[in-house]
């Protein structure tokens, strides 16, 4: 009986190919100082009535537990392939963003909701307390903002993890602004205002996120990738002919493959067709190529009528 090592499945996105260390070191920090903050900005919003803080509150609570998915599908995609999986878990991450896009999408609507309660008949808000809280929420944002910027397009999950400390930011400067205007003008509907602002900053990214983890998903071609350009690069090989079964799809951040049939008149030719093949793919950004090349004969004998 043939023995079939673990080595032999998923040779592929795991591994190296999905070194996130340095990225998963800078989100356990912006974690902690998220959930730090979190708790005083929840106090201080309560303290000074002010929605714009507590929608920001709200929107932390959501990214301290997609900061955390983040890290445990980093976590999980780093697991080897097995016989059961052969590619392994790397596509956790891509669940991990479309979980955190439709998060975002939710604490949007919430906001939205609260503040149109707010504008028929604006509460008091304490306007000093409700700066200093949200500057101090600037900062923290700020260094977690940068702390993942670099990190930002390098895939989908680290994007998502972005986009809600990005969502706090602006949060934090809507409080601010909000604040200062109550300070100097006693208009409280501001805080309303700002706060349906901030949602609708927040939807604009999160619905982004969404499309292109649900195209993932979806195995849809790669916004990047030109198809029309990958088949004319194919029918432009010498002795490569009748291209069929095309299809590239990404199967996780930084990952696309194609996978395709093609006609080989001269069995001689098709290592160089192969390597020509995998050559012409790099500059469309596809690293996996599977391609089976049938002789000739064997295609007309297939060919139905």
């Amino acid at each position: 009986m043939a023995h079939v090592h673990r080595s032999s499945f998923g040779q592929g996105p795991a591994g190296g190919a999905l070194d996130r260390g340095p990225q998963s070191k800078r989100l356990w920090i912006v974690l902690g100082l998220t959930a730090t903050f979190m708790v005083a900005e929840v106090v201080g919003g309560v303290l000074s009535n002010s929605l714009a803080l507590l929608a920001d509150s709200g929107h932390m609570l959501a990214d301290v537990g997609a900061l955390a998915l983040s890290l445990m599908a980093m976590r999980l995609a780093r697991r080897p392939p097995s016989p059961e999986r052969t590619f392994g878990y790397v596509r956790t991450e891509i669940l991990a963003a479309l979980i955190n896009g439709a998060t975002l999408l939710l604490i949007s609507g919430w906001i939205v909701w609260k503040a149109w309660g707010r504008f028929g008949a604006p509460p008091e808000v304490d306007g000093p307390l409700m700066m200093g809280v949200a500057g101090v929420g600037l900062i923290v944002n700020l260094i977690g903002a940068r702390l993942l910027h670099a990190h930002a397009h390098d895939n989908l999950n680290m994007r998502g993890a972005y986009l809600h400390v990005l969502g706090d930011l602006l949060g934090s400067i809507g409080a601010m602004g909000a604040g200062a205007l109550i300070l100097l003008t006693g208009w409280t509907p501001i805080d309303a205002i700002v706060s349906v602002v901030i949602a609708g900053l927040i939807l604009f990214g999160a619905w982004r996120l969404v499309k292109e983890a649900t195209g993932v998903l979806l195995e849809m071609v790669p916004s990047h990738v030109d198809m029309e350009g990958v088949l004319k690069d194919l029918q432009s090989i010498p002795d490569l002919h009748d291209i069929h079964d095309l299809h590239v799809w990404t199967l996780t951040s930084g990952f696309v493959a194609l996978s395709g049939h093609g006609v080989l008149q001269d069995p001689t030719q098709h290592q160089r067709v192969l390597d020509e093949i995998r050559g012409r793919m790099e500059p469309h950004g596809i690293g996996h190529v599977t391609f089976q090349l049938e002789p000739e004969r064997l295609h007309q004998i297939a060919r139905p009528e």
